[in-house]
């Protein structure tokens, strides 16, 4: 009797695992996936992924379509495609080799910004260039070809020595401007769609002290302030500005900073220490107030002001200054999401600019919570660059529905404000939602056919496909 209802309990077992692992495989099947603009749920196989570099090689063998991600923080489904796998690389996130007496570092693609200021902060080096946060990947920061405060390198491909590279066929290569070359000016900037970035050696810069100096002034000085004060003084390594949103000094009023080299080194030490976001309460609410009322956002303008005036004078490390704060801009809504948009116009164009998009934005209904102001130099060695010429790169916070009358009524506005920028000789930046038109893409990348021809040349079955291909390549 014993033996009848051990049989039937095997049995019982058995059949349960074979559901759970049947249930399992269809919810994999079926899985919806997001990235952080949350405007593309879309339905995708599997998310897989592994810190092994044959598993990977093999995954890549094996399956038919391919999509990459890091954070997901692209927000234009460049880490999606329907029905294809989402290759997940933040496991595979090994520090290689660090070389302090070289300033080089050998990283896998998953590893963050993060991750490399902690192991690199105490033999007072820093990073080159990364973005404004320190959360991203750096296989997803050289995907999109990133660039940051520092005024003295240019875009990210600049700082990299070599990387090896997955091909569609499983073929792992190394990719330098040397060996390999032709990979180098695609990849880079490629968005993930002539493979997978295994690791990359990057070039590291000395850690510094710097000293904030702040300005407040009329976006009619500023280029005069940026000319003569920042890019001719050698001593100013790193700028960062704000135009307003506020209604009463709408893209008229601007406070700027400028990281000036310590004169005295030596305090270095005393500030070397990592910064970690704190006191995270008060900016949220504030920036919360500022996406519901035109109050809000005088309120919010005139304590950001005020905070960072406060800070004239203030220390801070080359690695402190390169983790500024994200936690209080995370946002969740069931109903609205914030979207980013960037746009590059040459030093010369800045005021006559802001005027013709003040323009736009005055008659339209766009919920624009700031812009953020950073310099990048002339740097076409990306086949998609960004900086055809020496650019200011103002990046704009939206807040937007996410029913398809509001993503419309944005993409209106969008494409205006593209309009004004490519009239002023600029680009865009694409890792962001595809509102631009098929015609505005190729007026701001006269390169891009030549981009997507190159990408069916060395991936003839598109094994690795996004959505921005899929939108803008046909």
């Amino acid at each position: 009797m014993k033996g009848k209802y051990l049989l039937i309990g095997i049995s019982l077992y058995g059949f349960a695992f074979y559901t759970s692992t049947s249930i399992h495989s269809h919810q994999q099947e079926t899985v919806v996936i997001e990235d952080a603009g949350k405007l593309l749920p879309t339905k995708m196989k599997e998310v897989k992924s592994s810190q092994s570099t044959e598993e990977l090689q093999n995954l890549v063998k094996k399956e038919k379509t391919i999509s990459i991600a890091g954070m997901q923080h692209s927000q234009g489904g460049h880490t999606l495609y329907p029905h294809g796998t989402l290759l997940d690389m933040k496991r595979y996130n090994e520090i290689l080799n660090f070389n302090p007496k070289e300033k080089t570092i050998t990283v896998q693609s998953g590893v963050t910004w993060a991750d490399i200021q902690k192991k690199i902060n105490p033999y007072g080096l820093s990073i080159q260039v990364m973005q404004s946060q320190n959360i991203f990947t750096v296989g997803g920061a050289l995907s999109v070809n990133v660039h940051g405060r520092d005024i003295r390198y240019g875009s990210l491909i600049d700082t990299v020595d070599s990387f090896r590279l997955l091909k569609p066929d499983g073929e792992i290569i190394s990719v330098s401007r040397e060996e390999n070359s032709e990979y180098f000016s695609y990849v880079i900037g490629g968005y993930g769609l002539f493979g997978v970035i295994l690791d990359v050696t990057l070039q590291l810069a000395e850690d510094e002290l710097y000293k904030h100096r702040i300005s407040t002034m009329d976006y009619k000085s500023y280029e005069e302030h940026f000319k003569e004060k920042v890019k001719n003084d050698d001593n100013v390594k790193m700028h960062l500005a704000r135009l307003s949103v506020a209604p009463k000094t709408f893209l008229k009023e601007m406070y700027v900073t400028d990281y000036v080299l310590a004169d005295n080194q030596r305090k270095l030490s005393r500030y070397s220490k990592l910064y970690e976001e704190e006191k995270v309460a008060l900016p949220k609410f504030m920036l919360g107030m500022s996406r519901y009322s035109n109050w809000g956002k005088d309120v919010f303008w005139e304590t950001q002001k005020k905070h960072f005036q406060n800070s004239n004078g203030r220390y801070q490390s080359r690695n402190n200054v390169m983790r500024s704060d994200s936690t209080f801009m995370e946002y969740e809504n069931a109903n609205r999401t914030e979207v980013l948009q960037e746009y590059f116009v040459p030093v010369d164009e800045f005021a006559s600019y802001i005027d013709d998009l003040r323009k736009v934005l005055e008659k339209e209904d766009l919920n624009l919570l700031n812009i953020t102001i950073r310099y990048v130099e002339h740097d076409e060695d990306a086949v998609l660059s960004y900086a055809k010429d020496d650019m200011f790169a103002l990046v704009l916070l939206i807040n937007q529905g996410r029913s398809d009358k509001e993503i419309k009524k944005t993409e209106k506005v969008i494409q205006k404000m593209i309009d004004v920028t490519l009239d002023h000789d600029g680009s865009y930046y694409l890792p962001y939602y595809s509102y631009p038109t098929e015609k505005q893409l190729k007026r701001a990348y006269p390169r891009i056919d030549d981009f997507f021809k190159k990408k069916r040349e060395l991936d003839p079955k598109e094994r690795f496909k996004n959505l921005f291909y899929e939108e803008y390549s046909k």
